[in-house]
């Protein structure tokens, strides 16, 4: 068998090269690409937190879902947790406050108040807030809504929230965890 030498050449040492800065421009394009999907996400992420006011001056208390990410957060489900039995708020008219009128009946006698539907695709934007009930300007109702929370709360009222990004990744938050905790 006879030896083929390689001749090199400009044309040849030329292609090579060309060759070699392609496949190197695709690994470094491939790099960034993976880069900017990772931003991507990071630059969408709500982060809900429900927070309540007491305000014994104005005799109000407000039950609120905060966005504190960045991006929209769509509901997917409310589930509220009494005496280890769950309830779906789409059964509540998606309120809330519905619901807790039916745990404790005694908030049958709020007359001041107001409430707002927590369903299903509703999008809390980014840095904003979003109202789920509040009680206002009575001593009677102020004291009665206080005293049933607590109540309630001692026997163990929890809530889950489940909620999306717009990248549709999905995320958890309730009394029992310290912060969302992502679901997929």
């Amino acid at each position: 068998m006879a030896k083929r030498k390689l001749k090199w050449n400009s044309e040849k040492i030329l292609s090579l090269s060309a060759m070699s800065m392609s496949f190197i421009t695709l690994l470094i394009f491939m790099y960034q690409t993976d880069l900017m999907k990772k931003q991507n996400y990071l630059s969408i992420l709500p982060y809900l937190v429900v927070g309540d006011s007491h305000n014994r001056a104005n005799l109000s208390y407000e039950l609120d879902i905060y966005n504190h990410g960045v991006g929209p957060a769509i509901i997917e489900s409310v589930t509220i947790i009494h005496q280890n039995k769950r309830y779906d708020l789409r059964e509540h008219d998606n309120r809330v406050y519905s619901l807790l009128r039916t745990l404790a009946p005694r908030l049958d006698s709020v007359i001041n108040y107001s409430t707002s539907t927590l369903e299903r695709g509703l999008a809390i934007p980014a840095n904003a807030e979003y109202n789920i009930f509040a009680v206002n300007n009575s001593t009677e109702d102020y004291l009665l809504m206080t005293s049933e929370l607590e109540r309630l709360l001692a026997e163990g009222l929890n809530f889950e929230i489940v909620y999306k990004s717009m990248q549709n990744e999905h995320w958890m938050i309730s009394i029992d965890s310290e912060g969302p905790v992502k679901l997929d």
